[in-house]
């Protein structure tokens, strides 16, 4: 990995775990950042890691002794795809790659009204939509529309339902997006309006995330690079 892209990686780490971090205070989690990685001593929510390493080599000992490996379902995000756990009992859940767009790069104009989630109520509809059936909708709880880097992004159709999203966390440097979302045409039908409302909150910040599989194509051909590789490891 050449330098620029090594330091890209870091910066899209430390977003990452920043956004794991304000999810995890919402559902009144404290986890805490150390040297090497952001860490949570409970079981963090849903989908969330319950650490995040911020600098190659983190030593994987200490970093499993931060995390709680006896209830089911630990995970690490093992930022540079460069841990090995399986001697502590873990094994790879998916790869994917960290992705970068560069700021001052719009998205194209979209059908739908996109707004800054302010309220529960508008919360509520955006985590439903999100959610699409699944029973998971209360992940999104009202406590992180407190935190002031967290802006969930919700597209409404001509007829105010919201049917499109993304989260957007703000860090020094960039701004990460994630949990992309369209109920009709998936993440190809959001991306345009998601960066297009991005671009209008953050017009100087570049745009970093994560992506695999077919999620990652979609994202290249909507104007994102892939700068290095990660891993989630899951226990059990």
């Amino acid at each position: 990995m050449t330098t620029p892209k090594q330091s890209l990686v870091r910066t899209a780490a430390r977003n990452n775990a920043d956004w794991c971090a304000a999810m995890s205070r919402s559902h009144d989690l404290a986890g805490e950042f150390g040297a090497q990685a952001w860490a949570a001593p409970a079981r963090t929510p849903l989908y969330y890691p319950d650490a995040v390493t911020l600098v190659p080599g983190a030593d994987p000992t200490a970093l499993v002794a931060r995390i709680d490996t006896a209830a089911p379902g630990a995970s690490v995000k093992d930022s540079f795809a460069d841990l090995d756990l399986t001697g502590a009992g873990f094994r790879v859940l998916f790869e994917a790659q960290w992705i970068h767009r560069p700021a001052g790069a719009p998205g194209a104009a979209s059908e739908l009204g996109w707004e800054v989630a302010g309220d529960p109520g508008t919360l509520r509809a955006w985590a439903l939509a999100w959610d699409d059936g699944d029973g998971n909708a209360d992940l999104f709880r009202p406590e992180l529309l407190d935190d002031p880097d967290t802006f969930v992004l919700a597209g409404r159709s001509a007829d105010g339902r919201v049917v499109a999203g993304a989260v957007a966390s703000r860090s020094d440097h960039v701004v990460g997006v994630s949990n992309v979302f369209a109920l009709e045409g998936g993440a190809e039908a959001a991306w345009p309006g998601v960066l297009d409302a991005v671009h209008r909150l953050f017009p100087g910040l570049p745009v970093v995330g994560y992506e695999h599989g077919e999620d990652l194509a979609v994202a290249v051909r909507h104007g994102f690079e892939p700068v290095g590789p990660l891993r989630v490891w899951l226990h059990g």
